[in-house]
């Protein structure tokens, strides 16, 4: 799978159209075929060439509605980048200091749960407005309405599946299943997935670090000698500077020399500026 988000840089860098670069995110971010046929086709009309560059990328790639659930709505890095900022501080350190700071990150795994307990309560929040229409118990699939759009949609919890996509991409229930389950008196949390449960979060954690003991104990260590690189040196004091490379996706990030409101110049900010009248300017 690609990121969304680098997909977005690398149009942008193709074809310096920055009022298209959302649209083909939310090409990317449909969850259905309609929903990414109306965009495909919005994209298309501003020009051949943009839908011919998304179709040399590969549907099953970066768009959800074709992804074959592989995503699980995670359409960038960023839940990789999550995991990297936990053991970021303990990266370079020796063997014994890495091993020690590993184990006292390791409990930072309960965030994946407490993503699905969001989502949940999201959808429980939005349920109230959606009435079960039509339904067959005995094949557990649900004709369901929106009050406020009057869409009607169709859930169908045996293959677990509904109309509006997000239950079969995410495999967490949304709003139309629990409106379903409430109407039933079925218990919703039969239809969240394995994945998101603490069980599993933990099993990632279950091998557990074979104590060291006295380093005195050890046998004698007859390799070569490593050097601690002076550069990865944390500094005391300070802001942190930073260390990732700066791309287009970070544009509005990278400011310029600081320009004066007040004389235009360079360099000082209006209330630091030697042609204003008052207190500050007179000092300066």
């Amino acid at each position: 799978m690609f990121c969304i988000r680098h997909i977005g840089s690398n149009f942008l860098r193709a074809f310096k159209v920055p009022h298209l670069q959302k649209l083909v995110v939310n090409i990317g971010y449909s969850i259905t075929v309609e929903e990414y046929n109306i965009n495909y086709k919005r994209l298309e009309k501003r020009g051949e060439a943009y839908a011919r560059w998304c179709n040399a990328i590969g549907l099953r790639h970066w768009v959800l509605a074709f992804d074959e659930g592989h995503q699980w709505g995670h359409m960038t890095t960023n839940l990789v980048e999550c995991i990297n900022s936990v053991l970021k501080g303990a990266r370079n350190l020796p063997v014994l200091a890495l091993s020690v700071e590993t184990h006292k990150r390791k409990r930072a795994g309960y965030t994946y749960s407490a993503f699905a307990q969001q989502r949940i309560e999201a959808s429980m929040q939005q349920a109230w407005n959606i009435v079960v229409h039509h339904f067959d118990r005995r094949n557990e699939v649900f004709e369901v309405r929106q009050m406020t759009t009057g869409k009607v949609l169709v859930v169908d919890l045996t293959r677990r599946t509904c109309d509006c996509g997000h239950f079969q991409v995410e495999r967490i229930p949304c709003r139309h299943v629990i409106a379903c389950c409430a109407n039933q008196r079925l218990d919703w949390q039969l239809y969240v997935h394995h994945v998101y449960k603490m069980t599993e979060v933990r099993k990632v954690y279950k091998f557990e670090f074979t104590p060291l003991g006295d380093p005195d104990t050890w046998p004698p260590y007859e390799g070569p000698t490593l050097v601690a690189n002076p550069a990865q040196r944390r500094t005391s004091k300070g802001r942190p500077k930073l260390t990732r490379y700066l791309n287009e996706m970070d544009s509005c990030d990278i400011r310029g020399p600081r320009i004066c409101r007040l004389c235009g110049a360079q360099g000082h900010s209006r209330s630091r500026c030697p042609q204003r009248v008052g207190p500050s300017g007179a000092a300066s």
